[in-house]
């Protein structure tokens, strides 16, 4: 188990179960590419791996983006918003984000815009 530094566990603020949604931006180009959600162990061990690591919600274990797909994230940095409720990790993307196989998980479904 890898733990969380006190001080950046002790600014986190949780979900009932424990869990900070974490959205995942390119470094570069600020393009966003998926949400994934990390608990004290995940955020814990995307800081001194370098590799995005998330909790899986339907299948209740941890997973390292890129250990079966290929499609690594390297983390480049993580930066938490200031109400201690989200973070925003900055990764330089190999290949697809989204489990679809798309490049972003906010390529498909556009809703609309304030333009009418």
């Amino acid at each position: 188990m890898t733990t969380l530094d006190p001080a950046i566990a002790d600014r986190l603020k949780r979900t009932d179960t424990g869990l900070v949604p974490a959205v995942v931006q390119q470094h570069d180009t600020g393009e966003v590419l998926m949400l994934g959600w990390m608990d004290d162990e995940a955020l814990a061990r995307t800081l001194t791996t370098g590799r995005a690591t998330y909790w899986s919600r339907s299948r209740q274990e941890y997973w390292v983006k890129g250990d079966t797909s290929g499609h690594v994230q390297w983390v480049k940095e993580v930066r938490l918003d200031c109400d201690g409720d989200t973070l925003l990790v900055k990764v330089d993307q190999e290949g697809a984000a989204c489990h679809t196989g798309d490049r972003t998980c906010f390529d498909a479904d556009l809703l609309g815009s304030a333009d009418g």
